[in-house]
């Protein structure tokens, strides 16, 4: 038996596709081309436009608008997606953009995120499961943001950055530069502060790993020798531990940013 509940406030276009067990608040519009799948709770005053479709047992608070047009210039209502996991929870006034006909064309976010008052995703990012932004924390146009990061309160990543798996960017940095997995950062401009030690233990990480990444982190941002002799002694000296493993191939891989460093 369908327990969808829609209160009579609410405006839904005919052509939008409502799941199962979907909650409908008091005066959220929702447009012809959003997709809602099952349990889906809009507690009120939201409004999903574009090419929307939000997965299972996302809960979306008072002010949430998304899918509206994309904050580019070259944007002229191209069919692109925002493309929303499962089980996010988006606090009061978030917002998140579709993407662009000249980047990826859709904005994707994971599964199990918290985003909190006043947060953005931009278009075309992509988005990992359980990230965390804080108050007021803004993603830019085509930024990657990996899985379990974190970002502080007022914190921003600068378009087409990348942050890898596991980061917690401090509140109120500016991130301009790929963030290395596991890394930790602070400051206005970011710089790498160390690893994410408290973060990485919560989530069960061996000791012995956590020994063994935090000696690569040391021998990857020494200051002997070049970086590149480095990430080598690094990856010869750590083959088989997959975070340091991890950490080298997000450092060599192509990217239009560079690299978050330590302060020199």
């Amino acid at each position: 038996m369908d327990t969808t509940q829609i209160h009579p406030t609410a405006i839904i276009a005919p052509e939008a596709k409502i799941g199962e067990g979907c909650e409908i608040g008091p005066y959220c519009i929702i447009g012809p081309n959003v997709i809602l799948h099952d349990r889906v709770r809009l507690v009120s005053h939201v409004t999903i436009s574009g090419y929307t479709e939000i997965g299972e047992d996302c809960v979306l608070y008072p002010a949430v608008h998304l899918g509206h047009p994309p904050q580019d210039f070259k944007f002229q209502g191209e069919e692109t997606w925002l493309i929303l996991g499962q089980r996010n929870i988006l606090r009061e006034n978030v917002t998140m953009h579709p993407g662009t006909a000249f980047s990826r064309g859709r904005t994707v976010v994971g599964n199990d995120g918290y985003y909190m008052v006043g947060s953005h995703v931009a278009h075309d990012c992509i988005i990992g499961d359980r990230v965390v932004l804080a108050n007021g924390a803004q993603i830019a146009g085509s930024a990657q943001i990996g899985d379990h990061v974190i970002v502080g309160g007022l914190g921003g990543v600068y378009q087409n950055t990348r942050v890898g798996r596991h980061a917690f960017i401090g509140a109120m940095a500016k991130v301009v530069s790929d963030v290395i997995p596991y890394g930790m950062v602070n400051g206005n401009d970011a710089y790498l502060a160390g690893l994410n030690v408290i973060g990485l233990k919560r989530r069960g990480m061996p000791r012995e790993a956590l020994r063994d990444l935090r000696a690569a982190y040391r021998l990857m941002f020494a200051e002997e020798g070049t970086f590149q002799e480095r990430l080598a002694d690094a990856a010869e000296t750590y083959p088989d531990n997959a975070h340091v493993v991890e950490i080298i191939e997000f450092i060599r891989a192509a990217s239009k940013r560079s690299l978050c460093m330590p302060h020199g």
